[in-house]
């Protein structure tokens, strides 16, 4: 069992999604790095979608109750084992009584802690990863206890690795969308010579962008939408679908981003900036 003392600005439960549902209007959900988590997870030897904790901006301070094996990756927070300096993508041994505490946020958005077996939350509709009202909770809160299986046996094959941050990318690859024709020729060279700024309004379901190009008067039937799903609004704006994003929209969807750029827009927090590259 884990013990959260103290939870942070948004820590969730998440695995790597909830696939088979968005007819009925349920989105993927599951984590936003994806990258982060299937690394965190194969040095714990898990199964890829084994549960871990999603940590946004500020971290939790977490009692273990049980020996195990963790592994932290993702955005670089300030973390400590009992007070001593803990780094990412390195497996550490964690004992009864434990505390994992965090800091300052050094670099990226979103850190992971992966637990040897995965943290053993309920199922809902296949997936452990936290969202409402799919499951009870949002997040994770002070007091909130969380399973996971006691190990004191694993010897990890690889314990320490050397990782390439890919959210420090200043750019983000693209496919063209559906609806990527309707765009004209001052449309598409705004879009791939500007540089784009994270606005305030950025979370699990979609990150808008400050920057504006030009608008447009398309109408068009609310049509299937997908994580990394770019749509243009009449004014001009874009909006980046992500993981708990809905799964229908009326903008046009102009862009698609691919599975390594939601990762590293998921790393990128209000202010940060990029470009925008066609694959």
């Amino acid at each position: 069992m884990l013990k959260v003392l103290k939870s942070g600005f948004f820590v969730t439960i998440q695995d790597l999604g909830r696939y088979g549902y968005r007819d009925i209007g349920v989105p993927v959900s599951g984590a936003m790095d994806v990258d982060s988590v299937k690394k965190a997870n194969l040095l714990l030897a898990n199964a890829p979608n084994a549960a871990v904790m999603e940590i946004t901006m500020t971290g939790p301070t977490l009692l273990f109750e049980e020996p195990s094996f963790i592994c932290l990756s993702g955005a670089h927070i300030h973390a400590t084992l009992n007070n001593k300096p803990i780094e990412n993508y390195q497996v550490v041994q964690v004992t009864k009584g434990d505390i994992v505490s965090y800091g300052r946020l050094e670099n990226g958005f979103r850190a992971y802690l992966a637990i040897k077996g995965g943290f053993q939350t309920e199922k809902v509709l296949g997936s452990r990863s936290q969202f409402v009202p799919v499951t009870k909770t949002k997040r994770l809160k002070d007091g909130d206890e969380v399973l996971y299986d006691k190990n004191i046996s694993f010897k990890p094959l690889i314990s320490e690795v050397k990782i390439d941050d890919h959210f420090l990318k200043d750019y983000l690859e693209v496919y063209k969308g559906p609806e990527f024709e309707l765009l004209n020729d001052s449309q598409l060279s705004e879009i791939f010579t500007k540089t784009f700024t994270v606005s305030k309004e950025n979370n699990r379901m979609a990150y808008q962008l400050s920057e504006l190009i030009e608008g447009h008067a398309h109408s068009m039937l609310t049509s299937g939408t997908l994580p990394g799903t770019v749509q243009l609004t009449p004014a001009g704006r874009l909006i980046i679908l992500m993981k708990d994003g809905q799964t229908t929209g009326g903008y046009p969807r102009i862009l698609q981003l691919s599975e390594e750029s939601i990762c590293t827009l998921a790393q990128k927090k209000s202010g940060d900036i990029f470009t925008i590259k066609l694959l």
